[in-house]
C-alpha cells in the first residue's frame, strides 16, 4: 500500500507543475491579448495596409455589414495577436516541462528545433504579407471595372478581409515548419533522406494539393506558396544529408576512440 501511495506522489506534482504551467500560458495570453485590443486599430492598420496598397491612388474602403462587427474585428484582431506574441512564453513553458524528462542527448537534438519554429513562422508570415497579399489582392482589383454597362466595384467587408489575412499568414507560417517536422521524424527514425527522395513526385502533387486548400482559389496565391513548399522539401533533404553525414563522423570517431582505448 506504500508503494501505492509513493507511486501516486511523484505523478501528483507532475499534474500540479503541468497546472502552473498551463496557468503561465493562459496569463500570457490574457495579457497580451488585452494589450493588443487597446493596439487594436494600430494593428488593424497594419494588416490594412496590403489593400491600402492594392487600391492604390484610387482609393478603396471597407464597410461593416452588421452592426457588431466592428467590435468583434476587434476581438479577433486580439485574439490572434496574442497567440503570435504568446508562442514564445508558451514554448518555453511546454520545453521547461518536458526537459527534465529527457536526456541530455536528447535536449541538445531537440532545442534547435524550437528555436526554428519561430523563426521559420516568421518567415512564412512575411512572405504571405509582403509578396503574396499586396501580389493576390492586385490581382482581385484587376476586375473591377465596367461589366454590361454596371459599375463593378470591390467593397469588401472588414470581418471578410481579417479572415482573408489571418487565413494568408497561418497557411504560410504553419507550411513553412515543414522542415522541422520532416527532420523530426528524421531523427526519430521514422524518414530517412531516400525515402523523402523517392517520395519527391508526390510531394509536388501534395504541395500543389495543400496551397489549393489552404490558400484563396486564385492561381497565383497557390503558386506562391506550393513553390516555397517544394523549395523547402527540397532544403530539408540537403539538410538531412549534413546531419547524416556529421552522424556518421562523430560514430566512426566514437568506434576509432573504443578501438584505441
Amino acid at each position: 500500500m506504500k508503494d501505492i501511495d509513493d507511486s501516486k506522489a511523484p505523478l501528483l506534482d507532475h499534474l500540479i507543475e503541468l497546472r502552473g504551467r498551463l496557468l503561465k500560458c493562459v496569463y500570457a495570453l490574457f495579457i497580451t491579448g488585452a494589450i493588443c485590443f487597446y493596439f487594436s486599430e494600430q494593428l488593424f492598420a497594419i494588416l490594412v495596409h496590403p489593400l491600402k496598397e492594392a487600391f492604390g491612388d484610387a482609393g478603396g474602403r471597407l464597410v461593416y455589414t452588421k452592426l457588431y462587427e466592428a467590435f468583434f474585428v476587434q476581438v479577433k484582431i486580439a485574439v490572434f495577436g496574442a497567440f503570435c506574441l504568446s508562442f514564445p512564453i508558451i514554448a518555453n513553458q511546454l520545453w521547461a516541462f518536458v526537459a527534465p524528462g529527457l536526456y541530455a542527448k536528447e535536449k541538445k537534438a531537440l532545442l534547435p528545433f524550437l528555436i526554428a519554429t519561430p523563426f521559420l513562422f516568421a518567415m512564412g508570415a512575411s512572405l504571405a504579407y509582403f509578396v503574396v497579399m499586396p501580389t493576390a489582392f492586385h490581382f482581385f482589383l484587376e476586375f473591377q471595372g465596367n461589366s454590361s454597362g454596371l459599375q463593378v466595384e470591390a467593397l469588401p467587408s472588414a470581418d471578410s478581409y481579417l479572415g482573408l489575412v489571418m487565413q494568408f499568414i497561418l497557411a504560410f507560417g504553419i507550411s513553412f515548419l515543414m522542415p522541422v517536422l520532416l527532420m523530426l521524424l528524421n531523427r526519430a527514425g521514422f524518414v530517412s533522406r531516400a525515402q523523402l527522395i523517392g517520395l519527391r513526385r508526390y510531394m509536388i502533387v501534395a504541395a500543389f494539393v495543400l496551397a489549393a486548400m489552404l490558400t484563396p482559389p486564385d492561381v497565383v496565391s497557390q503558386l506562391m506558396l506550393a513553390i516555397p513548399l517544394l523549395a523547402l522539401y527540397e532544403i530539408t533533404i540537403v539538410a538531412i544529408w549534413f546531419t547524416d553525414r556529421k552522424q556518421s563522423k562523430d560514430l566512426a570517431t566514437s568506434e576509432a576512440a573504443d578501438a584505441a582505448g
